[in-house]
């Protein structure tokens, strides 16, 4: 760079040396009097033809793969410094050979307070809301190579402080970062940051409604023998382990899920009796001195879909109901701490030895559920022929909690399968796509009637190739 000295910058960045500025001449290339800023951030003057050799200018920008240099301390730069929506590009190849910059470590961000602020993260973008062509006037400064922001990967790992805010953001989602708040002036124009919510159900593209029983878990067919006949298991050790599973479930089931109650009781979804709901404090409620139970038995008023008791024991049955939801929610993810010792050690065991004889069958299934809940706009529903209460038993003892939250669990054992999938198409929209996975005839029979694609699941190698179609995005 002796050749050129250090007089092609422009006077907004003038070395601390003895040399002069060099006068930008606005006319040198036939081009509007605004100076053209190159990946560098400077003015070149007209008399680089070497460096800057303008036959035509253009405003669609050259490729990426012209912006390419070594960093002063061996990190590559290989992609450019400005990328995505934001960028700023020149439309000339840049030379790596012909700058310099070890005279600038000596400039900082504070000098170029309208393009950086430290305080609350270090990006090297202009935002969209204030960048236009009269705006850059004046050159953007080199960034000192010991700041990480000048490195390529623009990734959210790589940058946790700043993350463009979501567009339009969700509605109802007005949880900042606290840190942001009372930032200074020059912030106040910006959006804020908010942390992304969970989808909308109207903005839910893909819904995977899931079968229970021998699709995600292996029960029911342990008791009847059906699983170690046909698949070559011990059949005395698949039976006593099935049962073992039934006294878990029914366990749970009457202690901490009201089934004793709710058994006559049954509704298809959580939310069906939440409307009688007066939102009263539940931490002292006594629920086994409420009266709930007539002497004569409360069946007679729960005899189907929207035959209802009186207002008073309604409004008893809701509070049931919002007291499983609680228990589901608190202790989906910490099901031993919901047991307590010394059931605890015995589920533990139980989950061990089932995953021994069925060959890691749940596991193959919990790895499917996993890849679908970790996309974006994808949800996970349950409809079991199961009552409601055990069900929800049955997703706690096997963890599925996670997997399924609980405003996502159907019941069909009052109403069939069809009239549950048709609740489902309701509440997240016709413009969905509805996947059906299981094994029944049922479920085939409905997702066919109602052109939804249908999942068989007869073996484990049918969960190990569902995983692989939802791993290369066939599903």
């Amino acid at each position: 760079m002796a050749a050129y000295g250090q007089t092609q910058y422009s006077p907004a960045l003038q070395p601390a040396g003895p040399y002069t500025a060099y006068t930008h001449h606005a006319q040198g290339y036939s081009m509007p009097s605004y100076n053209i800023k190159t990946e560098d951030g400077l003015s070149h003057s007209p008399g680089q033809t070497g460096l800057l050799g303008y036959s035509n200018f253009s405003s669609t920008p050259p490729s990426q793969s012209l912006y390419s240099y070594s960093h002063t301390h061996g990190a590559g730069i290989s992609s450019g410094i400005f990328q995505g929506t934001h960028a700023i590009s020149s439309s000339t190849p840049f030379n790596p050979t012909q700058q310099e910059f070890s005279a600038y470590s000596s400039y900082s961000q504070s000098q170029y307070s309208p393009y950086y602020n430290s305080h609350h993260y270090n990006s090297p973008y202009i935002t969209s809301s204030n960048i236009s062509p009269a705006a850059i006037t004046a050159p953007l400064a080199y960034q000192h190579p010991e700041h990480p922001v000048m490195m390529p990967n623009h990734s959210p790992e790589s940058h946790t402080d700043y993350n463009p805010p979501p567009s339009p953001p969700t509605p109802g989602k007005e949880e900042g970062i606290p840190g942001r708040r009372g930032s200074d002036s020059k912030l106040r124009g910006r959006k804020r940051v908010i942390e992304p919510a969970p989808p909308l159900d109207s903005d839910i593209e893909r819904v995977f409604i899931w079968d229970l029983d021998e699709t995600i878990i292996i029960f029911h067919s342990l008791l009847t023998g059906t699983f170690s006949s046909r698949f070559g298991k011990d059949s005395s050790k698949a039976v006593s382990l099935g049962l073992w599973m039934e006294e878990m479930i029914f366990n749970l089931s009457d202690s901490r899920l009201f089934f004793n109650d709710l058994e006559e009781c049954d509704q298809v979804h959580i939310d069906d009796v939440a409307s009688d709901d007066n939102g009263q404090d539940l931490s002292t409620y006594n629920f086994g001195s409420d009266g709930f139970q007539s002497p004569a038995g409360a069946g007679s008023l729960c005899l189907g879909s929207g035959v209802h008791g009186g207002v008073d024991w309604m409004r008893k049955l809701a509070f049931r109901y919002r007291r499983v939801k609680e228990i589901y929610n608190t202790y989906k993810n910490n099901v031993g701490g919901l047991l307590g010792s010394p059931k605890r050690e015995e589920w533990l065991q139980l989950r061990r030895e089932m995953e021994v004889l069925t060959d890691l069958w749940l596991t193959q299934a919990l790895k499917a559920l996993a890849l679908i809940n970790s996309r974006p706009n994808c949800v996970n529903v349950l409809v079991t022929t199961t009552q409601l209460i055990p069900a929800l038993s049955k997703v706690l003892l096997y963890g599925l909690g996670s997997a399924f939250p609980i405003e996502n669990i159907y019941s069909a054992t009052k109403t069939g399968k069809e009239s549950c999938f048709e609740r489902v198409s309701q509440r997240f929209g016709r413009r969905a796509v509805y996947v059906v996975i299981g094994d029944g005839a049922e479920e085939e029979t409905v997702a066919k009637k109602k052109n939804m694609p249908f999942w068989r699941v007869s073996c484990r190698a049918d969960l190990e190739a569902l995983s692989h179609a939802l791993e290369m995005d066939y599903l």
